[in-house]
């Protein structure tokens, strides 16, 4: 990053030279960054523009980096209580507990056939943050963490559709299509 001069903050961000990967590794010149404070504290300034690009604001020094899904993982589910009531809370890479909530909801594809998203199915996503504008800040729940979730689930509908999902501070989340039956002759 450039030095530390208070005047480029408000400048017009440009591209930086750093790179998050799929799976969550942070790349600076192509070299990842080892040091997981330094994650943290880059992840926690993070922020999407209204035409969802990634943007790094430093009081310093504003740019748009490079995300190839989304900027952080759901490593950990910890969860109380059940039914509607149950809390669902997760733990990013970058140690940000989230709550699943109606503020930061999950969003899988669950209204596809099965086969639709290849052999590991569609990853659920959890809305970390808010951006600067729709585009919100996301973390893909780690496959470990999602099978922990998809054994939480219970059936449910979703605009009238049969799904199984989960609940989290009284908000049902659809994971997956409820299959019919096949009939048998």
């Amino acid at each position: 990053m450039a030095g530390l001069d208070p005047a480029k903050a408000d400048a017009e961000p440009r591209k930086l030279p750093f790179l998050i990967r799929r799976d969550g590794v942070w790349l600076y010149r192509g070299t990842p960054i080892e040091r997981k404070t330094m994650v943290c504290l880059f992840g926690s300034m993070l922020t999407r523009d209204e035409n969802g690009g990634y943007l790094l604001r430093t009081p310093f020094e504003s740019g748009y980096i490079e995300v190839e899904d989304v900027p952080f993982l759901a490593v950990e589910l910890e969860w109380k209580g059940c039914g509607r009531m149950q809390r669902l809370c997760f733990r990013t890479n970058v140690d940000e507990p989230v709550v699943a909530s109606r503020e930061h909801p999950i969003r899988a594809v669950w209204d596809v056939p099965p086969d639709a998203c290849g052999d590991g199915g569609c990853p659920p996503y959890l809305l970390v943050r808010a951006g600067d504008g729709r585009f919100p800040v996301e973390a893909r729940l780690t496959r470990s963490v999602w099978y922990e979730l998809a054994a939480l689930a219970e059936p449910g509908t979703c605009n009238g559709v049969p799904c199984m999902g989960v609940w989290s501070c009284d908000c049902f989340f659809p994971l997956a299509r409820l299959c019919a039956e096949s009939k048998t002759a």
